[in-house]
């Protein structure tokens, strides 16, 4: 039973520094945004409406997989069932992050993906950033939207939202939403400029391939 609980603990003790380090980056700001981590059947998810400087490992919310949580637990997410059906779609993946960050929201409330600009736009696995269309916060309906769009991906924007990123854990969910931010803010800047040049198929392809040698193996 000791380590369970040991990992337990380390997962709610991520969650915490994952939100406060959103906040510390500007990712994020006030109570707007959330993340979650797989956990057995169910998902360990930040609590709803607390700023991250009040969060502490007994403020994380487990929320079991049919929905439920323990008596006396703080109420999760509004999001949650975005974070478990995201993790139900991808098994590969363990942890998601939602934040409001400007240049990401920016473009969400126009409602434009992040094209090509960049090869780093590759990172989310795709050749854009889809924008999933608008739904209500905390809604069946934009689980269902968010889940459709990432269709494979790791990252997508939420139409007049924010934008949401996943990973094989917290901190490789955490840089897939800063990449995105900076191709958020990329993609802003020369379409301010008014003369984006959009990487083709082809090229994007080239760097597929290049990103499958990069980094570390082992």
């Amino acid at each position: 039973m000791t380590a369970p609980q040991s990992d337990e603990m380390q997962l709610r003790a991520g969650l915490v520094r994952v939100m406060k380090k959103m906040a510390a980056s500007g990712l994020n700001r006030g109570t707007s945004g959330n993340a979650s981590v797989r956990f057995g059947d169910g998902i360990l998810v930040t609590p709803s409406g607390i700023v991250p400087d009040l969060l502490d490992e007994d403020s994380i919310v487990e929320v079991a997989a049919d929905g439920t949580t323990s008596p006396g637990a703080k109420r999760p997410s509004s999001e949650w069932r975005m974070h478990q059906r995201i993790l139900e779609k991808r098994p590969d993946m363990n942890a998601v992050v939602h934040c409001h960050s400007r240049h990401a929201t920016i473009l969400a409330c126009s409602h434009k993906p992040i094209a090509a600009i960049h090869y780093m736009v590759g990172v989310t696995g795709g050749t854009e950033v889809p924008v999933a269309p608008y739904e209500v916060f905390g809604t069946s309906e934009l689980a269902d939207t968010v889940v459709a769009s990432l269709d494979g991906r790791l990252a997508c924007l939420m139409a007049n939202h924010g934008q949401i990123a996943l990973g094989r854990n917290l901190d490789h969910a955490y840089a897939l939403a800063e990449e995105v931010e900076e191709q958020a803010a990329v993609y802003y800047g020369t379409l301010l400029i008014g003369e984006p040049h959009i990487l083709s198929d082809d090229q994007m392809a080239e760097i597929f391939n290049q990103f499958r040698g990069y980094g570390q193996k082992r």
